[in-house]
Formats: C-alpha cells, sequence, structure tokens
C-alpha cells in the first residue's frame, strides 16, 4: 500500500432484488427481513403504500420498493421479503421480491454510477458494485424516497415528522 491510498473498508450489505436486478443497502440501515406479514390497506394512501401492519404492538407503514424506484407492481411470491428500515426516524417496511444475502463488500469495489446514469435522478445510489459475478446497484436508503414520498408516508404517521 503507497502513501497515497486508504486502506479499503468493508461494508456489511444486504442484497436483494426488485425486478430481476441485484441491489445492495447497508446493513445498518436495515433492522430485520421478515416475511411477508398480513397488510391492511390504508384508503386514499399514494400507490406506493401498500399498508399497514403490526410488529410487534407497533403498527408499521409498508411501501412497495417496485413501485418507489418506478418499476410495475408484481404479484408477491413465497421469496417476497420485507425489510425493516428507518426512514428519516419512522420505522417503515419495504417489500422486496426477494432478499439473497448479507455479505461484506469491499468499499474500493464501490464505483460511482456511470454518467448515462447519473442523468437520470439518482440521489438515492451510492453506486454500482460487483457482488460475485453481478453487478449490483447501491442505495442509499435514506434518500430512497422523494420529498413528496416522505411527506405522504409520514401523513401516515402522526408521530413522524418530515424533513
Amino acid at each position: 500500500m503507497t502513501a497515497t491510498s486508504a486502506p479499503s473498508e468493508e461494508i456489511p450489505v444486504v442484497c436483494f432484488e426488485l425486478a430481476r436486478e441485484i441491489y445492495a443497502a447497508e446493513v445498518r440501515l436495515v433492522q430485520e427481513i421478515i416475511r411477508l406479514p398480513d397488510i391492511a390497506p390504508v384508503p386514499r394512501a399514494p400507490a406506493f403504500v401498500e399498508g399497514m401492519f403490526n410488529l410487534r404492538g407497533k403498527v408499521v407503514p409498508v411501501v412497495d420498493f417496485r413501485r418507489v424506484l418506478g418499476f410495475p407492481p408484481q404479484e408477491h411470491t413465497k421469496h417476497t421479503r420485507v425489510l425493516i428500515v428507518e426512514f428519516n426516524h419512522q420505522l417503515v417496511g419495504a417489500i422486496v421480491d426477494s432478499v439473497s444475502q448479507v455479505t461484506r463488500l469491499s468499499s474500493a469495489a464501490i464505483e460511482p454510477p456511470s454518467r448515462v446514469v447519473s442523468r437520470v435522478e439518482t440521489a438515492y445510489l451510492k453506486g454500482v458494485a460487483t457482488i460475485g459475478q453481478e453487478l449490483a446497484l447501491f442505495l442509499d436508503l435514506d434518500r430512497v424516497l422523494d420529498a413528496a414520498q416522505e411527506k405522504a408516508l409520514a401523513s401516515l404517521d402522526p408521530g413522524a415528522e418530515p424533513r
């Protein structure tokens, strides 16, 4: 190692699938991964909100990550999972197609998005990484929801305050 190069940090990540693409997010932002629970719909909720469910006495709103990221909805399968994450001080369930693994990723393996991708709104994208033989989009979970989505989600929880 030369004096100008910094050591590569190992980042624990959870890898999940949406619309046949692999995504990764820092494990520290995911409190748990659960099977799809019974979800109660919320009348007049935005299309990306699936509803709410009770997680050990706490009512948790559930969003469909496919819709949040602009993919068409899909029927849930036995592989569908819910990532329990905290979005700006609010516990939220995020539905993903499946969870493939929890692993460590070298920070040196994360490359910035290409200029082609960066022309699209990608504030939620930390970069692209190779995990095994596949490319994964590395998400910044704190930025996945846009301001309008955050406000809509916060309106479902009287105790939450939008940024």
